[in-house]
């Protein structure tokens, strides 16, 4: 019964100890394979670390770009992981003679069945030694178009300018046409084609496609912008403007800017844009909403509409159809039920809000009183002190009823209070109105010690002085 029972218990060592093949000389058993891939995993691990390393590290201090951290650091990984293989194999008993003739029969059969992943490995390999194209590249290709990310063995990754991540084999990028621009290069033309009717004004054409051009301020003056009329098609005049911006990669956001702004002088100069005569304008039925916007009818009146809200105010009212646009491009509108907090006490918001509808209650609390300040309602404006001396909130701001907002970012409140001097003077006004308010921002500035420990009693006087060094008038 013992021997029987010992047996029993070395039967389970000499199933892992039982050669399941050879490999050469080298016998092939279960805890061989255990302790060759445990070897391999943490090959694979160490030669991660030391891409991490130089790419984050080492060449960092050694002042080298970004695209060639990243090829020094995969060239380095790939040779480590190559010979720590290699290093393996022979500590673990591999012949590499009896090896050469087993790949060499099987070598026919694995290039056919991995013929793709052997193609894209050696376009791997020529990206990185050629370097033609770099990390940081910003590429367009038959795929799409973005920046690249990553260059592997296999496949390169691309970050495309909607924030996805395109994987691409490497074969596509050595074997196709690639267009290229380096990875500082962001200078570039971008073109806009378009049609004019046949009895068009040429030269008052040519006036504004340069006018729109000279309008936008991501198109550059040197080189400058040029009208092309490029031939005589059937339906009308084929013109083309050329502008170049230093934001080649933003060239869809710049056309579509031009597009808007041709659109509109043509529309004010009477220069119409002609279609194909077999072009079906009416391919989708006219709705009853629809028929009620062309109308004029009540319910079409009732509709929020933020461009008309806008341009009732009295520090917009100035705003053409293009700036118009352009805010509300910039701007967003935020909707609130009653009783909402829009913003907390003590808390930083960065945006210059107008009231477009409802009305809300500015509220100071503290541990002994909650106090209403004061009311605004539609036209009214708030958040400009905050923004301007870069404080919290000293209030809550809390919807009476229902209440839209029009919000507009800090950066872009800044950029309309230097090209707008209406603006501006609305909220100055405004702001030394307020002087219940004043007292606050001015107390929150002394608790976070951005006021000198001398300083006018007056609040009023305090700001004035204020907004003269913010603004330098």
């Amino acid at each position: 019964m013992a021997m029987g029972s010992s047996a029993l218990l070395s039967q389970p060592f000499l199933f892992f100890e039982t050669p399941i093949f050879t490999l050469g000389t080298q016998s092939v058993n279960v805890i061989w394979l255990a302790k060759f891939t445990l070897c391999l995993g943490l090959m694979l691990l160490v030669v991660r670390w030391i891409r991490h390393i130089l790419n984050t590290r080492l060449l960092v201090g050694l002042v080298v770009n970004e695209g060639d951290r990243k090829l020094i650091a995969n060239l380095a990984g790939f040779t480590l992981l190559a010979v720590g293989i290699v290093v393996l194999m022979q500590v673990m008993g591999i012949n590499f003679e009896t090896l050469a003739l087993i790949f060499g029969g099987l070598g026919v059969a694995v290039g056919f069945g991995l013929q793709d992943i052997t193609k894209n490995i050696a376009s791997g390999i020529t990206l990185m030694s050629e370097r033609k194209l770099k990390v940081g590249d910003l590429i367009y290709f038959a795929g799409g178009e973005g920046r690249i990310r990553d260059i592997f063995l296999r496949s390169t990754v691309i970050t495309s300018f909607q924030g996805s991540e395109l994987i691409i084999p490497n074969v596509q990028l050595t074997n196709n046409i690639v267009e290229k621009w380096g990875y500082q290069a962001k200078r570039g033309r971008v073109e806009i084609p378009l049609v004019v009717e046949q009895h068009s004004n040429l030269v008052l054409v040519t006036e504004l496609l340069l006018k729109a051009a000279g309008q936008e301020p991501n198109v550059l003056s040197d080189p400058a912008p040029k009208a092309l009329l490029q031939g005589f098609g059937d339906i009308g005049l084929n013109f083309e403007l050329w502008v170049w911006t230093d934001h080649i990669d933003q060239r869809s956001l710049i056309r579509s800017a031009l597009n808007f702004r041709i659109e509109y002088l043509f529309r004010l100069h009477a220069i119409k844009i002609p279609y194909h005569p077999t072009n079906n304008r009416n391919l989708y039925p006219v709705t009853d909403a629809a028929t009620n916007l062309i109308n004029g009818s009540p319910e079409a009146a009732s509709m929020p509409s933020i461009h008309n809200a806008l341009i009732e105010l009295p520090y917009f009212q100035y705003f053409d159809e293009l700036e118009i646009r352009e805010l509300i491009e910039q701007g967003s509108p935020r909707y609130f039920n009653p009783g909402d907090i829009l913003v907390k006490q003590d808390e930083y918001f960065p945006f210059f809000c107008v009231m477009l509808k409802g009305e809300v209650d500015a509220i100071f609390e503290n541990e002994k009183v909650s106090q209403r300040l004061f009311s605004l309602q539609h036209r009214d404006f708030f958040g400009e002190l905050p923004l301007l001396l870069k404080i919290p909130y000293p209030t809550s701001m809390r919807a009476v009823g229902e209440v839209v907002l029009f919000t507009i970012p800090e950066d872009c409140f800044a950029d309309l209070l230097s090209r707008y001097p209406q603006i501006k003077a609305a909220v100055s006004e405004e702001m030394l109105k307020r002087q219940e308010y004043i007292q606050l921002c001015q107390s929150s500035l002394k608790k976070m010690g951005l006021l000198p420990e001398e300083f006018d009693n007056n609040p009023v006087t305090w700001l004035k002085s204020r907004l003269m060094k913010l603004w330098g008038n």
